[in-house]
């Protein structure tokens, strides 16, 4: 009793420690197994309260807790004491955890210890539940202080030994202690790694995750392959919402280990095929960039990438790196270029080339990225193989009328370059030069790096009462929603160093569409960019090729001034047509128009000028919702090229009624900075809610009347 009241008092008043140290050191000799555990504790808690008690203690206690552990562990039965065979199950725990305490950072303490447990860690048995948690104690202790090598290993078995146990609890232990166990003797895990592997497969969700974290601790030079190959079988056969985290898993595993080319291209051509509606964007990207710049495999990877088309088509990662591996190198897959001894001819046409694309531009009717790949792949394959061009612009002109107005642009401007430009167009759509891959590599690390911070940040706000992921994994937060509509990357502030801006957006001039999410370029594009830009505009507004921001949308309320010298007259390297427009009478009407429309959704813009200021114009929109269901936390969004200055104003609700029975309105002010020699140019968001799920929409608005 005196022994819990002094743990109560240490713990309210530590400085009182001192008072305790010595009737605790010489109460370990009593013989009463309820004053021992009181007693223990008690030092226990002086430890922790005190160095000059861990000091003591560790002098004057350490020969009195090894004759407990060898007295209980040697003793005879003793009915009042005993539980599932083992005497006293409780006492060994409190004592094995004060000899941790005690044992950790001296080496003194750890070699006196270090035969009694291994006496513990050999004669306790496994196949109870008591039994079990002293030999989980015993191994804690064992990892925690400096013990031998040999007795390391001996504390790595016993956690072999529950790995395959039938209590799932006692499994999830000890993969817990062997990731921790890795720090300190990764050649004895290694011994396991078969027991390992298989609780990947186990029905336990919270066993496969812990073990595919531990795998991959485990992956070395020496064993990368057979174990890759472990896991990208089981990919095939593992549960939907245990895909995600193994594909990541085994991406991360073959980026690590990327020297051998071929095998890593093999690798990342199976993880697509059977699982690649789960790969990330920023892993298929560098898988587009390492096969531009491995020109002696870019056969091979067309020719394996068009395999696997036809047989996993149903993966959308798989269809655009196999589409633009098309577009890029058809002729390879057609000829047969560059075959390696490891393969077999295909025999592919130029005209099943071009139902590659073609399919997979129906199949992914939904998906406006792979859409916009496979437009692109299309017209570059209308060059490589001229006798198909006349079908490729049936299938590129089908999509004129296009709902969505990227895909409806490109379908105008790359008929145009078909039908009329054909002086130019095999010089236009030459192979992507090859993709500097270290640039990338380094932008890509500092974005990862960028998001780490980010996460930390988010770990330390966090307040104490606030929902945690267990098992002490901390989940990043989730990405932001990409920034569809952005025109313009260097009106944002430039807050990084030239260093670091640098390179180029590689895969926004690799898969030649506006739609993908990458790291900020900061400085403004070259010349060479503008002109190519004008050159695949014919006559509209030249997109930038920089990375879309959300800084560049316009919410409610809020107002951006863009400022920008004075350009001279673009004129459109095709048409030969000037991109002004004249200047209209003051007094002129403008004609309300439809921007957009959608199977959901109706947005119609009227116009209004003041007298004397033909830069400035105040629209007016309205939203009609076309379906039969409500459309709640409605918000619009707008951004604009960095020539001009825009105000949104809120809403006139964010609940757009059903059926066209009511609408919102919402009125914006825009100031074209260049008028009379630029029109205006607009890209829209609309984000909003069908019975509680997200919803988003978007285009571009380029049909404003002429003079705005």
């Amino acid at each position: 009793m005196a022994a819990l009241c002094s743990i109560r008092i240490v713990r309210k008043v530590p400085d009182l420690a001192e008072n305790f140290m010595g009737s605790a050191a010489e109460n370990i000799k009593e013989k009463h197994h309820g004053v021992l555990i009181s007693v223990v504790q008690l030092c226990t808690e002086l430890c922790k309260a005190s160095k000059e008690a861990l000091e003591y203690l560790r002098k004057h206690c350490v020969e009195g807790l090894v004759r407990i552990l060898r007295d209980v562990t040697n003793s005879s039965y003793a009915p009042e004491y005993d539980i599932a065979g083992i005497t006293d199950p409780f006492l060994h725990i409190r004592v094995l955890r004060l000899m941790r305490t005690l044992g950790q950072g001296d080496a003194d303490c750890s070699e006196y210890v270090n035969d009694i447990l291994a006496q513990v860690a050999t004669k306790t048995e496994s196949n109870k539940n008591a039994g079990n948690a002293i030999l989980y104690e015993c191994v804690e202790t064992i990892m925690s202080i400096e013990a031998t090598s040999g007795l390391r290993v001996l504390a790595i078995n016993i956690l072999g030994r529950f790995l395959s146990n039938r209590d799932n609890n006692i499994r999830y232990v000890a993969l817990n202690m062997l990731m921790r166990a890795m720090a300190v003797d990764t050649q004895a895990v290694q011994r396991h790694r078969a027991t390992i592997l298989e609780c990947v497969k186990d029905a336990d969700v919270s066993i496969r995750k812990r073990a595919l974290e531990l795998v991959y601790l485990l992956i070395n030079d020496t064993n990368v392959k057979p174990l890759t190959k472990e896991l990208v079988d089981y990919l095939e056969v593992s549960d939907e919402d245990f895909k995600e985290d193994l594909t990541a898993k085994i991406c991360s595993i073959v980026e690590k280990f990327s020297e051998d080319k071929l095998w890593y291209l093999d690798q990342m051509f199976k993880v697509l095929s059977l699982a690649g509606n789960f790969v990330k964007d920023d892993v298929w990207h560098a898988l587009i960039v390492l096969i531009s710049n491995a020109s002696e495999l870019q056969g091979y990877s067309v020719r394996s990438l068009y395999k696997a088309l036809q047989a996993y088509g149903a993966q959308e990662s798989l269809v655009r790196v196999a589409v633009w591996c098309i577009g890029e190198y058809g002729e390879m897959v057609v000829n047969n270029i560059n075959m390696l001894d490891v393969e077999e001819p295909v025999t592919v046409t130029e005209s099943d080339a071009v139902d590659a694309v073609e399919l997979a531009l129906k199949r992914y009717s939904v998906d406006v990225t792979t859409r916009a790949m496979c437009l692109v792949a299309l017209l570059k394959l209308s060059s490589r193989f001229p006798p198909t061009s006349e079908r490729i612009q049936e299938i590129v002109v089908q999509n004129k009328g296009n709902t969505v107005l990227e895909l409806q642009q490109r379908s105008i401007e790359f008929n145009s370059i078909i039908q009329r430009h054909q002086s130019i167009k095999s010089s236009l759509l030459e192979r992507m030069p090859v993709l500097d891959e270290a640039s990338y590599l380094m932008k890509r690390a500092a974005s990862s790096q960028a998001t780490v911070s980010l996460t930390k940040s988010a770990t330390t706000a966090t307040p104490a009462g606030s929902l945690k992921i267990p098992n002490g994994v901390v989940k990043p937060p989730a990405a932001p929603l990409p920034d569809l509509l952005d025109l313009n990357s260097d009106d944002v502030p430039v807050t990084t160093s030239a260093t670091t801006t640098a390179p180029d957006n590689f895969l926004q001039d690799l898969l030649g569409i506006d739609l993908t999410n990458s790291s900020t370029a900061g400085g403004a594009p070259s010349a060479t960019t503008d002109i190519l830009m004008d050159l695949l505009s014919i006559g509209s507004f030249p997109v930038q090729n920089g990375p879309p921001t959300t800084s560049n949308f316009i919410t409610p309320g809020q107002a951006v001034t863009k400022h920008a010298p004075a350009t001279p007259q673009v004129m459109d390297l095709l048409d030969g047509l000037p991109s002004s427009t004249p200047l209209p009478d003051e007094n002129t009407a403008y004609p309300s128009i439809t921007a957009f429309q959608s199977a959901t959704l109706k947005i119609t813009f009227s116009f209004k000028k003041q007298p004397g200021k033909p830069q400035e114009t105040t629209m007016h929109v309205s939203f009609t919702n076309l379906t039969s269901v409500a459309l709640t936390d409605f918000m619009f969004q707008a951004a604009v090229p960095k020539f001009i200055q825009l105000r949104l104003d809120p809403a006139s609700s964010s609940i757009l009624p059903a059926s066209g029975n009511g609408s919102v309105t919402q009125s914006l002010s825009v100031t074209n900075n260049q008028h009379g020699q630029k029109p205006l140019a607009m890209r829209i968001r609309i984000s909003y809610k069908v019975n509680g799920e997200d919803r988003l929409e978007q285009g571009q608005i380029s049909n404003f009347p002429a003079g705005l």
